[in-house]
Order: structure tokens, then sequence, then C-alpha cells
């Protein structure tokens, strides 16, 4: 099919820009930025360019490390359509990775709009980062699940809680589902963590490499599953690998597709083939 420019402005017509301010300064966020450290990284991590000079996409993150991904209440529910009235146009649109984000947002208003996102527990500076993951509602949840992934993600966020150390990782995209559904599509994830049972008992097995973006891939097996209590430290072990391995600026998924999968499974499984080895926390997270 071929649209000619009569059918192109039929269709524009159904999608109108909101009243776009003319103003265009930078100077107010320049000078939050400067004033606050907190303000300067929560805008690095949880706003986007817009087309518009003069405005920013702001995501509101849904994975505070104090409740499960992706939830939110009715009073703060309330409260998001109140501060969409006032900043975006009314408008608020919802993500596949479980956030929110407000798509027109003067750049004037941003330090205002941030302070009443920390009070209502949405500023988390980690959207695209190891904490800002998919989960599915599991056991807790879901009558088809076969394991847990509500509690595994509270203890990924217990023991990554370290800001900077998630900044420095840069762009990880954890995907977890409870059973083979897939809910969360863990299979493209840049970590896929796949909760299974086996006679009673919550197993989880692990992909690496996965991608749901131009190069999309499914993610390539670890090797056997791990028991549900070592699977955060199954997750600091391949971090470890990551930061061993990586060249200046690469990503996660550039370093998993570069090395392949054998320095991650011979670090996993090196006490035990069929099982991960059981480490010390203390020198797993040392340096976290």
């Amino acid at each position: 099919m071929e649209l000619d420019p009569t059918g192109i402005e039929r269709i524009k017509s159904h999608f109108v820009p909101p009243p776009y301010s003319p103003q265009s300064s930078e100077d107010t966020l320049t000078i939050a930025k400067q004033a606050n450290a907190e303000f300067a990284t929560w805008l690095q991590y949880n706003t986007n360019d817009h087309k518009i000079i003069g405005y920013r996409a702001v995501y509101l993150s849904l994975k505070s490390p104090n409740t499960p991904p992706g939830d939110v209440t009715d009073n703060q529910l309330d409260a998001i359509a109140d501060l969409a009235d006032l900043y975006s146009f009314g408008l608020v649109r919802s993500t596949h990775r479980q956030n929110l984000v407000m798509a027109d947002v003067e750049q004037a208003k941003l330090f205002d709009l941030w302070k009443k996102l920390q009070r209502l527990n949405l500023a988390t500076p980690n959207i695209g980062s190891l904490t800002d993951m998919i989960c599915c509602p599991g056991l807790d949840f879901c009558s088809l699940a076969n394991a847990g992934s509500i509690g595994v993600a509270a203890e990924i966020n217990q023991v990554f809680s370290d800001l900077d150390y998630i900044h420095d990782l840069g762009e990880i995209k954890i995907n977890m589902s409870g059973c083979m559904n897939g809910c969360a599509h863990q299979s493209v994830g840049h970590i896929g963590i796949l909760g299974v049972d086996k006679k009673g008992t919550e197993w989880y097995q692990i992909t690496l490499g996965g991608s749901s973006e131009k190069k999309a891939a499914i993610g390539q097996r670890l090797g056997p599953a791990v028991a549900k209590d070592q699977v955060v430290d199954t997750l600091a072990m391949i971090l470890k690998v990551y930061t061993e391995q990586r060249e200046e600026g690469e990503s996660f998924l550039d370093t998993v597709n570069r090395t392949g999968m054998t320095p991650f499974k011979t670090q996993v499984y090196a006490a035990n083939e069929n099982q991960a080895p059981a480490s010390s926390r203390e020198q797993i997270y040392a340096n976290n």
C-alpha cells in the first residue's frame, strides 16, 4: 500500500498535537541540575529527549525497591491523574516494561514534578537498569504459575541497592516469569529468569543475550536450573563476569554477544556442573 499526501494528512488529523508552549529556555532546568545532584540523576535516567524544544518525556518508575515491580496503588493513581492534568496535557501512557510515561512535560516544570513524584515513591532513578525488571505475578497471585517471582525480585532489590553500582552496570533488562507462559517475556530479556517446578520445589532457568530491540534474539540457556535461594548469587556472578570482561563503553548485551556463554558458565558452574556453587555473599557483593 502507498499513501498519497492527502491520505497522510487525513491520518495526521486524528493525532492533533497538544498546545505546546512556545518557550524553549533551558535556564531553569540547568540551574536546578547544578543545584541538586539527585534531581540531575533522575533527569538522566528517567527522562527522554522530546521532538519539541523545551519539553521532555518523563518515566514514572513503578520499580521502587520496596514494592513489587509494576505495582501502583489507588492513591498513587489518583495522584498521577492530577499530575497529568498539571504537567502533561492530561495524558499518561503505560509501557511494556511496567512503567508509566508522561510524554509532554515542560522542562521548566520538571523540578516541581520530580519533587512530587518523590513523595509518591515514583521517582526511583532506575529506568533501563538492573532493577527496572519486568516481573510477572508468579505463584503469589497467578493460578497458572509454578514458581514465585515477586519474592525473587524483592531479594534482587535488597542485594543490589547501590544506585552507583547499578548505574555503572549500564542498561540491563531482566525479565522474570513464574511459568512457561512467559508473561514477562523472559526469553527476550538480556537476562531471563524462568521459574519451573521440580517435584514441588521452585527452580529457575537462566538465559542470557535475549533482546526485543532491532536485532531481536532469543536468550541462550546458561545451564542447569538453579534453586530459588541461588538465583541472586547466580546473578551476582553473571554481573561479576560482565564487569571483568567488558570493554570500554560496552553494554551487558554487547559483552554477552562478543564473549559468548562460556565465561559466564565457567563462573557460575565452576564448583559443580549440575549446581551453582554456594558462595559467600560478603565476597560476591563486596564491591556492590
